[in-house]
């Protein structure tokens, strides 16, 4: 992919990216060392440009990763009227009022935060129409959430020819209960009550740092929000915003994600650029299974570890281990001394990387949410492997950073969803690493 164009005359059709066939090549063998930058935060890009629907006008946003699902998410915008532009990782969205109020099939597909605008144009505008979204199929993800909870701010919904068909002259506050803890769906009611009437309690609210994001954007907006980061979430309606400035705050799956490519290889890796305090819950982990963590204020380092061991994680909502991050442990967890568990307790199909690890050799055992891992240093070997979705594609690319041999990655057109250049930042701390047609 490339980067083209100032802020006057760039489109979504300037990125160039991948053929679906492009693979990306690794051999195996070398350790890491050096320094790498962690670029924004795809997780928190993807709501805050969508929240830009919620006033006309200029917005900016500073750090914005170039990635699949952000040219997706800038083609939606335009799409519902928006002028995009780009210049480096600098974002301006120059909003007016949309013509139409849907989001066709065509781009929701592509992405399943598309539903995100679902909030947004309801409550500014009175009416939406979402379609179904798609995106990686790592589990039943369904929108259900979404949906009710713009029904209990008064909107009337149906669901007719694949499509959420929204409708409200204003949303009014209420409170919203979420059976359980849903970014997405946190995100879609704090956009949604920012501009309804009255006072909104949002419950079991999601305390992810990216939804922290969304709401001091909002804030930045003009919108009154107290609580963000609790499990109680407090808004009060106001009657407009005003568009921002804002910087994406860092990512945090992408720079644990370096961090194990650094431990991995046995190499001494620092990524730069992060904020530490949402990178705990890995960090702790790694520091059980042996490996030194040093922590500056916008730095992390992991050292070579003499002997590491293997340990047992459990997937869960923030402050838990990340589920985005469940694949890159259990590839690290291949070269463990002794045996860990994996428990992934958010989605019920995320272990389709498991069958790729072990046709490079990993001793591996799944159930449906449980995987026994007995890790044997050096005990990989290349094979062409097919990547399933966004977080399997760097699993397998970081177990091919141990492979004995020359490792084939198919499929990596789900790394560009999520991840900026990271054969790049890999080939920067001394991998043997290519992107190939």
């Amino acid at each position: 992919m490339r980067n083209v164009a100032c802020l006057s005359d760039f489109s979504s059709e300037d990125l160039e990216w991948s053929d679906p066939l492009d693979s990306i090549v690794v051999t195996g063998g070398r350790q890491l060392h050096g320094s790498v930058a962690a670029s924004g935060a795809k997780n928190a890009a993807l709501p805050i440009l969508f929240a830009s629907l919620l006033a006309d006008g200029r917005h900016t946003f500073e750090r914005v990763p170039i990635l699949r699902d952000i040219d997706s998410t800038d083609q939606l915008l335009e799409a519902l009227g928006c002028r995009v532009a780009r210049e480096g990782t600098t974002v301006v969205v120059d909003v007016a009022s949309p013509r139409d109020k849907v989001a066709p099939y065509d781009l929701v597909r592509k992405m399943r935060a598309s539903i995100l605008c679902l909030g947004p144009l309801l409550t500014r505008y009175g009416e939406a129409r979402v379609s179904l979204p798609g995106g990686c199929a790592i589990g039943s993800r369904p929108i259900d959430l979404h949906v009710e909870t713009m029904r209990k701010l008064g909107a009337d919904i149906d669901i007719e020819e694949g499509y959420v068909i929204a409708r409200a002259k204003r949303l009014v506050g209420d409170r919203i209960l979420f059976e359980k803890v849903t970014v997405g769906g946190t995100e879609n009611a704090l956009m949604a009550a920012v501009l309804a009437q009255g006072t909104t309690v949002i419950e079991n609210a999601a305390k992810e740092p990216e939804v922290v994001d969304l709401a001091r954007y909002l804030k930045k907006m003009g919108a009154r929000i107290e609580g963000e980061g609790r499990s109680i979430i407090t808004i009060e309606g106001v009657d407009e915003l005003q568009p921002a400035r804002h910087a994406i705050v860092p990512d945090r799956i992408e720079a644990g994600t370096l961090l194990i490519a650094g431990a991995i290889t046995g190499g001494r890796v620092t990524v730069e650029d992060c904020i530490p305090e949402h990178l705990e819950a890995l960090t702790d982990k790694m520091q059980e299974c042996g490996f030194p963590i040093e922590t500056k204020a916008t730095s992390v380092t992991v050292g070579e570890a003499a002997q590491w061991h293997g340990t047992d994680i459990s997937t869960s909502p923030y402050p838990g281990f990340p589920t985005d991050l469940q694949a890159q442990f259990m590839a690290l967890m291949t070269q463990a001394r002794g045996s860990s568990v994996v428990t992934e307790g958010i989605f019920e199909n995320r272990f389709m990387h498991v069958q790729e690890l072990v046709r490079l050799g990993a001793d591996i055992t799944p159930m449906t949410q449980v995987a026994v891992v007995r890790g044997k240093r050096g005990g990989l070997s290349a094979a062409p492997v097919m990547a399933t979705d966004l977080r399997a594609s760097a699993s397998l690319v970081l177990a091919g950073l141990v492979a004995a041999g020359e490792t084939e990655v198919n499929r990596i057109y789900h790394l560009d969803r999520g991840y900026e250049r990271l054969e790049e930042k890999l080939a920067s701390l001394g991998a043997d690493i290519r992107r190939v047609n």
